[in-house]
């Protein structure tokens, strides 16, 4: 198994969830100006779409969308703790978070990244995106996590979108909840080990 990621980028959810895990995997660093890998593979033949993560499979099949890559990793390691089984209510609702995280979070962020955009808009996206987190904090308010009281997949993404609110300047100050939870979660191993694999922790 492969995971093809970028440092910070939403890939890094994936790459969390992989060290929580702990089995064996390969990463591939994506170099955005050239679209070539750290190994040199052209990532436009790896994902057509250009974005990460994309996973390659055991099989050699490339896997795309980090929502989707993440109930892959899980169903493919037997770990119902960090994805609930298939068809049951419980992996419907960590599906519906990551919906939510993939749809609303993760699109609320990224108009930031665009710098013309942004300058004319931020005031409008700052906006949107503290509609959002002002969501998140009440369901945190009487949640450790996303699921209740265990940390899932949906979590790793979850705390990678909201890292950006560092590079975009948004400040999470006013929702006590969400700082919390970022802390209880950034404090997790397997966070520190993807931090510092990808060079965002010393």
């Amino acid at each position: 198994m492969k995971l093809y990621y970028s440092p910070g980028a939403c890939s890094m959810a994936s790459h969390i969830v992989l060290n929580e895990l702990g089995g064996k995997f390969d990463i591939a660093k994506l170099d955005f100006a050239t679209r070539k890998t750290d190994g040199g593979e052209d990532f436009s033949v790896v994902n057509p779409k250009g974005a990460v993560p994309a996973l390659r499979m055991e099989n050699g099949e490339v896997l795309t969308e980090g929502a989707v890559i993440l109930q892959y990793i899980c169903d493919h390691a037997g770990n119902t703790a960090l994805m609930p089984k298939a068809g049951t209510p419980e992996r419907y609702r960590e599906m519906e978070w990551l919906n939510w995280i993939a749809a609303d979070l993760h699109k609320a962020f990224s108009p930031l990244f665009n710098k013309p955009y942004a300058e004319k808009a931020r005031e409008f996206v700052i906006a949107n995106i503290e509609r959002r987190l002002g969501h998140l904090d009440k369901h945190l308010a009487t949640h450790d996590y996303l699921m209740g009281k265990t940390f899932t997949a949906a979590d790793a993404y979850c705390f990678t979108i909201l890292s950006w609110s560092k590079p975009t300047n948004v400040d999470l100050s006013k929702f006590k909840n969400v700082v919390a939870y970022m802390a209880r979660v950034g404090d997790r191993p397997s966070v520190q080990k993807t931090l510092k694999s990808e060079g965002l922790a010393a």
